[in-house]
């Protein structure tokens, strides 16, 4: 399908390892992901970065990739006009807490650490990046998020959900009990904040519809984008994770690159022009 606007994550997705953009899966460099991205400015295509990393971070890559928007913390704030304009996603932040941010809540609840407290060695904070998020507590490690789902609603916490945004190499400074699986990154954060709430809402901002979009992504937290376009592409590493063919059989616009992040994501820019 040829499209008006392209939705891409960043991380394992755009750019690969160490978030090179110019890295294949495998290390060796590429001008390929580069090549795409020249063609879809070139066709009048416009970009949007969706990322779990915080707003200032996303919109620091938007004027390098020269996108147009950009979307961060999975959702949670979307920002247009080289990030001067924003809007912020609430989601199922209980009425109660007023306009404190998320974080804020969690802080004075304690539920961060008592759930670390509950998985030890399988979870801690993603540190250092975690400390300037103010919608999602950044975490990694080891969990089923959907134990953690059922953990948080009988502590009455069931408005908040921990969302897997993707695998990250492991490294000796991580807090982590040792295992041949790889740790994961994830978001706590309100239930209804989600990267496809997001990009409906960019679109209805655009006078667009579904089907001029088009999202690229690599994790769980990717497929919550294909209800709100016309094609969603996995890139091959994405697909490859334990567990993602089965989520992904339940998605009916969903593709697969042949090739892995930074190529697989110049596969589906040209796909999409």
């Amino acid at each position: 399908m040829a499209a008006r606007i392209v939705y891409t994550d960043l991380d394992g997705t755009m750019v690969g390892p160490r978030g090179s953009f110019w890295h294949t899966a495998g290390r060796e460099l590429t001008d390929g992901p580069a090549g795409a991205l020249l063609d879809l400015h070139r066709a009048g295509v416009a970009l949007v970065l969706v990322s779990g990393r915080t707003y200032e971070q996303v919109v620091e890559a938007a004027r390098i990739f020269a996108a147009d928007g950009a979307i961060a913390e999975l959702g949670a704030t979307i920002g247009w006009g080289s990030g001067r304009n924003t809007h912020r996603l609430r989601g199922e932040l209980p009425e109660e807490f007023g306009d404190r941010t998320p974080m804020a809540v969690m802080a004075q609840l304690g539920v961060v650490e008592e759930l670390i407290a509950a998985h030890p060695g399988r979870l801690e904070w993603h540190a250092p990046w975690h400390a300037t998020h103010d919608t999602d507590a950044l975490l990694r490690g080891r969990v089923d998020p959907l134990s953690v789902d059922a953990w948080l609603a009988e502590r009455g916490a069931g408005w908040l959900t921990l969302k897997d945004n993707g695998a990250i190499p492991a490294a000796s400074w991580m807090g982590l009990d040792a295992d041949p699986a790889p740790p994961r990154v994830y978001h706590l954060m309100p239930r209804g904040i989600s990267k496809g709430a997001a990009i409906a809402w960019d679109l209805a901002r655009r006078g667009l519809s579904p089907a001029d979009a088009v999202a690229i992504g690599d994790s769980v937290s990717d497929l919550d984008m294909a209800p709100a376009v016309g094609r969603l592409w996995i890139t091959a590493n994405g697909a490859s994770v334990d567990g993602m063919t089965g989520l992904m059989g339940a998605v009916p616009n969903v593709a697969i690159t042949d090739a892995a992040m930074g190529e697989g994501w110049a596969q589906a820019v040209r796909a999409s022009l």
